[in-house]
């Protein structure tokens, strides 16, 4: 069964970080894309970063130079470091994972994230 666990999230203050991190079972870990997606209350779900299997990522503007994605195809995760968060990041942040073989996306339950004083 191909699942993802999520770790991480809770109350960060705009100043500080906050690290995610997603745990792939099920699949081969190494050629599957991963990506963070998050959704604000009242507000579709967006993307936030890609990374392939080949390491390349693909931030959304709104979240470049303070979000950094990241893989460790070894231990089979993908997370998500926040630094300096404005508050309109407080959302619940989905991780997401593309399957090759099943041609299929799949997503964790999303931890939330708030961002306050």
């Amino acid at each position: 069964q191909v699942q993802l666990v999520e770790f991480g999230g809770g109350l960060v203050q705009p100043g500080g970080s906050l690290r995610l991190s997603c745990a792939a079972s099920g699949t081969i870990f190494s050629i599957n894309v991963m990506g963070w997606y998050r959704q604000a209350p009242g507000k579709e779900r967006q993307l936030v970063a890609t990374i392939t299997s080949g390491g390349s990522t693909n931030y959304a503007d709104s979240v470049k130079g303070r979000c950094t994605i990241s893989r460790d195809n070894a231990k089979n995760t993908v997370s998500l470091q926040i630094n300096s968060p404005k508050p309109e990041a407080t959302a619940v942040y989905y991780c997401k994972q593309y399957v090759p073989y099943y041609a299929m996306d799949y997503w964790g339950k999303g931890p939330l994230v708030t961002v306050s004083s």
